[in-house]
């Protein structure tokens, strides 16, 4: 599973924002998190400015996993020719839902290998977006949603550093503690027959 979300650097306070509006200091960045379906476990982790694209960094991300991958999930942002292309390189099922209003790239008729992103749309076409979901699995992808509320209720939605490696090394920081946590709390549930 795949997501983002921003951080805050410095800048006012959210009352402030509310009552006052937004000033000229007010800094975001972003964390790009990979998150194993099954483990709930951050298995990469990027750090970038505000003002690169979520689906920028997907190649970044599927770089830093290492081993086999079966499904990508994530939500509307990675939806680009490029990343079904680095995706179909891992050799990996793909459950990022198709923008509205896209377009076939490949008639189905070709002799050659059927694209993925074509696919979706077909049984998108067929039986309707809901439906794809619930055949993709795509709402497992909240496990990666769930990720970044954890984190950022355990630790703060702000960044405390002001120099930008320094705000790198706290975020990657803070993934490492929560995976630790994550490896000390979570349950390991056993069969026992009566």
């Amino acid at each position: 599973m795949v997501d983002s979300t921003g951080v805050k650097v410095f800048g006012e306070g959210e009352w402030k924002v509310r009552q006052h509006g937004y000033s000229k200091r007010r800094t975001w960045r972003k964390l790009h998190l990979g998150v194993d379906e099954d483990t709930g476990e951050i298995v990469a982790a990027i750090f970038s400015t505000n003002d690169l694209h979520d689906g920028e960094m997907l190649e970044t991300i599927l770089e830093d996993i290492p081993g086999q991958i079966l499904q990508v999930s994530g939500d509307g942002a990675y939806d680009s020719w490029h990343n079904y292309e680095v995706i179909n390189k891992r050799g990996a099922k793909v459950a990022i839902p198709p923008r509205a209003g896209s377009k076939i790239k490949q008639h189905g008729n070709c002799k050659a290998k059927p694209l993925m992103r074509d696919e979706n749309l077909r049984q998108i076409r067929a039986g309707g977006r809901k439906t794809w979901k619930i055949e993709n699995d795509y709402h497992r992808r909240s496990i990666a949603e769930t990720t970044m509320f954890r984190l950022k209720t355990i630790f703060g939605g702000t960044l405390k550093s002001r120099n930008i490696d320094n705000q790198a090394a706290e975020l990657l920081l803070q993934c490492n503690l929560l995976n630790r946590m994550i490896h000390l709390c979570k349950p390991q549930t056993e069969l026992v027959e009566i």
